[in-house]
């Protein structure tokens, strides 16, 4: 009888999706965060240029 009921809980714990929704927000952001370090590095002196350009087109 135990026996049944452990390979019951154990059935259940494979078979649940309770934390599926998280882990694929989770993966979303990961993504997200991954695509704008890599655009950050790959067009970072373009966008330092642009910033010292205008700071210095103000006079600071």
């Amino acid at each position: 009888m135990k026996l049944h009921r452990l390979l019951e809980k154990l059935r259940h714990a494979v078979t649940r999706d309770e934390g599926q929704g998280m882990v694929e927000y989770a993966l979303i952001l990961v993504l997200i965060a991954v695509v704008v370090i890599v655009v950050l590095i790959i067009l970072g002196n373009q966008v330092q240029n642009v910033f010292c350009n205008i700071s210095g087109g103000l006079g600071t």
